[in-house]
């Protein structure tokens, strides 16, 4: 098993090379990259945004560089591209950014007065706090649910819970966040829960009791907008594994036995059908972190990562779409190993090393 771990810990290594090489590709490519954001922003605003350039450049922005049809002044168009990196070939800026991130050495944002880790470290903790709620909640909700259909089989339970199913696997997470907002939000009807962020003003100032209360009812719209789109599939695939248990020949063994259909169903049919759904854990919650959760982060004005990404991809903020692309792809593979090993922790039958 430790040979088996190492090779997939080194194959991290190339997939993540991979991955980054192809998105700094497609950026290179995309319009509208900072440096023409500035350049539009000195045209049209002109003194405003002066002061973001430096040393010759800003003195000739001053004095007038700007000369209406004719456009800006080369060297201030130099100064731009030099104070955003761009004066050196794409291959250099690519292996420089790759030498700095080997010690997670993001760089710093172009648009923001902070370093992309001090972002990512200020954002990271709304993120994990949503997905960690949500898939807790996911979990929680789907697997006796899953367990009861699969017991109920054919039954109006099933049938019914199936139409509830089939509701929340249809309507996407944002649109149901946007709905959750205008009815218990103040939109339009009742104001029960607050409209954005995970704070009230003025709580740090409170008892640790206040705040944390005040910290739960801020979670309660968006940990609702995302269970509901999430408990759908994984209550089918609890009810489809429970059942392909159930029907199989040590089931029916147990059960000539003399076996009471509890102790069948949970001392024997539960450990083989939930193999799928508990190795699936990592999996379950990087998927609600890094996708799930972003258009809910923007729509709740909640300052994770998905909205972090979001802003930075609107604004061409380079560094921080690589860095938070980086964090994001390093997680995602890290937890599918942790994935693999949750099937050996489930059944230890599965050696991975040996095949």
């Amino acid at each position: 098993m430790a040979a088996y771990l190492l090779r997939r810990l080194l194959l991290v290594i190339p997939t993540l090379f991979g991955i980054i090489a192809i998105n700094f590709a497609v950026m290179q490519f995309a319009p509208g990259g900072p440096v023409e954001q500035m350049i539009a922003e000195l045209k049209g605003h002109g003194g405003s945004a002066i002061g973001r350039l430096s040393g010759e450049g800003a003195r000739e922005a001053g004095g007038g560089s700007y000369r209406g049809a004719s456009g800006l002044d080369p060297h201030i168009v130099a100064d731009i591209r030099r104070m955003f990196g761009f004066d050196k070939p794409p291959l250099t800026r690519f292996w420089l950014m790759l030498k700095g991130y080997l010690h997670f050495d993001f760089g710093r944002s172009f648009f923001r007065d902070q370093t992309v880790w001090q972002l990512i470290l200020s954002r990271m903790p709304v993120s994990i706090s949503i997905g960690l709620w949500s898939t807790l909640l996911v979990y929680l909700i789907s697997i006796p649910l899953g367990i009861s259909k699969a017991v109920r089989d054919g039954s109006r339970f099933d049938f019914v819970s199936s139409a509830v199913v089939l509701v929340g696997y249809a309507v996407p997470g944002f649109l149901l966040a946007i709905l959750l907002m205008v009815l218990f939000a103040g939109g339009s009807f009742v104001q029960w829960f607050p409209m954005r962020g995970l704070t009230s003003s003025g709580s740090a100032a409170w008892p640790w009791p206040a705040r944390i209360g005040d910290y739960l009812w801020h979670m309660v719209l968006p940990t609702v907008a995302l269970v509901v789109g999430g408990f759908a599939s994984l209550t089918m695939l609890t009810k489809n594994c429970f059942l392909d248990e159930i029907r199989k020949q040590y089931v029916l063994t147990a059960r000539a036995k003399g076996a009471t259909e509890h102790r069948v169903l949970y001392g024997h049919v539960f450990r083989n059908a939930m193999l799928l759904i508990v190795a699936g854990f990592p999996a379950a919650f990087v998927g609600i972190l890094f996708s799930s959760a972003l258009l809910v982060e923007i729509v709740f004005s909640l300052n994770g990562l998905g909205l972090l990404g979001y802003e930075a991809t609107i604004q061409r903020d380079y560094p921080v779409i690589f860095g938070t692309l980086y964090i994001f792809t390093l997680l995602g593979l890290l937890m599918q190993i942790v994935g693999d090993m949750m099937y050996t922790v489930v059944d230890p039958r599965i050696d991975f090393a040996r095949r």
